[in-house]
């Protein structure tokens, strides 16, 4: 465990606090608005954010312990947030909110308990693209996809 590996998880735990305030002010009549930057409900993009954690979670930790991931591409990861988002348009609030919760603890452990040395480790996450370190895709695909999905989810709810 790290001090980098500690600052990143409470950089992360912020933003997860920032969008757990926000899911609890949204309305049904918010929960069912489509997004402009994703096209899916409100709540169809919080469902993708809060299903995300955990595994970017374990890529970070694959990339952190020196493994290599499997062949992926970002074609393949779009194909898969299509058909999440067709499989969970009905999520509820309170299923996403807990998912939200469970997911964004056990990837906050994650971070936190990988070391200095760990976070420095890079790996391909997508094929035919840059290798990135642990840190980066802690960033990359933790914090500022939070930034992302609830900057659009305030855009589309007007707050």
């Amino acid at each position: 465990m790290g001090a980098k590996g500690e600052a990143l998880a409470k950089q992360f735990e912020a933003k997860v606090q920032e969008a757990t305030g926000v899911l609890g002010t949204l309305s049904d009549a918010n929960w069912k608005k489509t997004t402009a930057a994703e096209k899916w409900t409100v709540g169809v993009t919080t469902h993708h954010l809060a299903g995300a954690y955990e595994p970017v979670a374990h890529i970070v930790t694959t990339i952190a312990t020196g493994q290599a991931l499997p062949h992926f591409t970002p074609q393949m990861l779009d194909e898969m947030n299509a058909k999440h988002a067709v499989e969970h348009a009905g999520c509820t609030k309170a299923e996403t909110l807990a998912l939200h919760e469970k997911g964004a603890a056990t990837a906050a452990a994650v971070v936190r308990n990988l070391s200095d040395e760990q976070l420095a480790r890079s790996g391909t996450v997508f094929a035919g693209l840059p290798p990135m370190s642990a840190e980066q895709l802690v960033m990359r695909g933790l914090v500022n996809h939070i930034d992302e999905h609830f900057g659009s989810i305030r855009k589309t709810i007007g707050g």
